[in-house]
């Protein structure tokens, strides 16, 4: 149930992330207006230039849209999960702000593609923060499409697809265009008010005055004569039926509205666009100077829209020497119209019928006519062969990886059944063969008393029940003398926890390995993780040690596993190879016999974190077969191998239910009996 609910969440963000990303990224500069929005509510617009406000526009939808895209293929499941639940609580920050002082109407999560209200978006993104929590909690849950091997693929594939959509729409215009003014559309009809369509609603108040007292009245109450009127109040107290277009005019520089003559013209009217002429980019003026005499030859109005002031105008006609008339539009709405300043609009009787960024201006030929040419006709790139082209180019290759890399893993498992089944009855009697053991290790704890004390109720549970292993327990090197006494070594071997790598000699404070024998121990640890890390033991020097156990009839547990960021980076399999190349594989088949072998994911000792029942199993069954490349299958299959990974009484059945885990090397639990017989009697489950 928890992995269910782990992965409907992750689906939930997942798809949320991908959508809001891409219509951000393919609308960059409508995400930029909408943080110049925000900046313009915290009064920071002006401190902030617009190449910033440009850069995190791209920056915001390019996480949005990777994290989508990472939660979906479970690509660096801890990360990933993290980055979403920091971003998300940013998020719902933001928009709990935007609920509380309504700054700006739309948040603009969705682009133009969805208008969610202040409310809305904080509800949308409570939910999320929900889903994100959960997944962050869980992340290993999340269920891969994509193996280790293979996502650095769907990574660098995923970025760069996000950032040219965004480099082209920044170049064009955005593929999908959500807004009320895109090719297709009636701008007099999207103004139009539905008849029956619910109207907004206002209260009048009126302030009268009357012998130096003032009142309030509603028209209801309206008083006499005898009142002086003052003022009056106007407030909407209900929202009525708003038309997609609502706030365009076009206006001459004198102030007259000329909007239903444009709109109304039966022919094509060309409208130049640009909300700013003071930044706009002129380096096409040449273009648009061919289309507007294009436009006079054959009667065509050519207008250009603008929000500058006259100084504006007057400096672009001088810098590029314009002579088409200019009027005046709001800039807001100069901003929706079009996603490029400058940018040309086609229009015929009130239609939309051709957009063109100032990068993409069209090509025409002086002595064709629009009615008579392609330019003057609506685009044959309908939204289904967009929505297409984006399957082909981003989705397609996606999918195809996926179902490659699935049915390759699927042919693994399905070849790795059949030579399991073909073995089965083998590898059964040789499991059966190989010794089952659970070692305690009590690395350094316990005085001297306590230590032997253990070791007594330890030796008398397991004499009075009798267990299905074999039973080691290390301890450090002061017990192993004492301790050896009370043991009953048919029952409980006795081991040491290191050994040096010198067979004897000046090396004041080291315990060789025939002084760790002559104690009575049976097994010692070589290789532990802290030996490694702490006091930097190489493979040469376990080498040495490995080989002076042996010689002293000592029984290795020799250590091998990963690191945190080894196993995040997928190269658990080479680590634990090259540890036992550089310590163990040089032994002859015989010696080599007398190593049993512990698996310990570091970052699962002593951290409460445990490997899944499968993670253990899939790199014991690895550990098996590099052992059987080197001393063939019979040596593998006898060969005893430990998981020493935080393995408790409550996992331990699990675990050692595997067909390769023969075993576990205990340590916390090891120090108090109950806990360690209860990992034990796992073994009678």
């Amino acid at each position: 149930m928890k992995k269910w609910v782990v992965n409907i969440c992750r689906f939930i963000v997942a798809l949320t992330f991908i959508f809001s990303g891409y219509v951000k990224a393919i609308d960059p500069l409508g995400t930029q207006y909408k943080i110049e929005d925000y900046l313009e509510a915290l009064s920071l617009a002006q401190y902030v230039p617009s190449i910033v406000t440009l850069g995190t526009s791209i920056l915001l939808s390019l996480i949005e849209f990777c994290l989508g895209i990472f939660l979906l293929f479970a690509i660096h499941r801890r990360v990933a999960s993290k980055v979403a639940f920091v971003f998300m609580v940013v998020m719902t920050l933001v928009t709990f702000w935007l609920w509380i002082a309504n700054p700006v109407s739309d948040c603009g999560c969705f682009g133009d593609a969805i208008h969610l209200t202040n409310g809305q978006t904080l509800l949308k993104n409570l939910v999320l923060l929900a889903c994100t929590f959960i997944i962050a909690r869980n992340p290993l849950l999340m269920m891969r499409f994509i193996s280790l091997s293979n996502q650095w693929i769907v990574v660098n594939y995923t970025v760069l697809f996000i950032l040219i959509s965004s480099i082209w729409s920044l170049w064009t215009l955005p593929q999908f265009d959500f807004r009320p003014y895109h090719i297709g559309a009636n701008i007099p009809k999207g103004m139009e008010i539905p008849e029956g369509a619910e109207q907004p609603e206002f209260e009048t108040t009126f302030i009268m005055e009357k012998n130096g007292e003032r009142r309030e009245f509603t028209l209801e109450e309206y008083p006499d004569s005898t009142w002086t009127f003052i003022d009056q109040k106007n407030v909407q107290t209900k929202e009525g039926y708003v038309p997609p277009i609502h706030d365009f005019s076009i206006q001459t520089l004198e102030g007259d509205d000329i909007t239903e003559d444009v709109l109304n013209h039966e022919g094509y009217t060309f409208l130049l666009i640009s909300p700013h002429l003071e930044n706009a980019d002129d380096t096409n003026f040449g273009a648009i100077d061919q289309l507007y005499e294009y436009a006079q030859v054959h009667s065509y109005p050519f207008l250009c829209l603008t929000a500058s002031n006259e100084k504006a105008i007057q400096r672009w006609r001088d810098l590029t020497g314009a002579e088409y008339p200019f009027y005046l539009t709001d800039e807001t709405t100069l901003k929706t119209v079009i996603r490029s300043n400058p940018g040309l609009l086609l229009l015929k009787k009130g239609t939309v019928i051709r957009k063109w960024s100032h990068n993409q201006l069209p090509l025409i030929n002086e002595e064709q006519p629009l009615e008579k040419s392609t330019l003057g006709q609506m685009p044959r790139n309908s939204v289904p062969q967009k929505v297409l082209t984006i399957l082909l180019w981003f989705v397609l290759p996606l999918f195809v990886l996926t179902l490659a890399d699935r049915l390759f893993a699927w042919t693994r498992w399905i070849r790795k059944k059949q030579k399991h089944s073909s073995l089965y009855k083998h590898l059964k009697q040789k499991s059966k063969m190989r010794k089952k053991i659970v070692a305690g290790n009590w690395k350094m704890n316990m005085n001297l008393q306590d230590g032997i004390a253990l070791a007594k109720e330890l030796n008398e549970a397991l004499t009075a029940d009798k267990p299905n292993c074999g039973v080691v327990i290390c301890t450090p090197f002061i017990h192993l003398a004492s301790i050896a006494q009370f043991l009953d070594q048919d029952i409980i071997g006795l081991g040491a926890e290191n050994c040096a790598d010198k067979e004897k000699g000046a090396f004041t404070g080291e315990v060789s390995a025939e002084m760790v024998k002559s104690t009575g121990a049976q097994y010692v640890i070589l290789g532990h993780s802290e030996r490694r890390e702490y006091y930097k033991e190489t493979p040469e020097i376990l080498k040495e040690k490995v080989l002076l156990a042996q010689k002293n009839d000592l029984k290795v547990i020799f250590c091998i596993g990963e690191s945190l960021e080894e196993r995040e980076a997928g190269k658990q399999n080479e680590v634990v190879k090259a540890e036992l190349e550089g310590s163990v594989f040089n032994l002859s088949e015989e010696d080599f016999r007398k190593i049993v072998i512990a698996y310990e994911p570091i970052w699962a000792i002593g951290t409460g974190k445990t490997a899944t029942a499968d993670q253990a199993e899939e790199i014991h069954a690895y550990i098996r077969s590099i052992i059987a490349e080197k001393y063939g299958q019979a040596v593998a299959d006898d060969t005893t191998i430990l998981y020493g990974g935080s393995c408790k009484a409550s996992n331990a059945p699990e675990l050692f239910a595997k067909p390769d885990i023969d075993g576990g090397l205990i340590g916390g639990a090891s120090l108090k009996c109950a806990d360690f017989k209860g990992i034990i009697d796992a073994w009678k489950k």
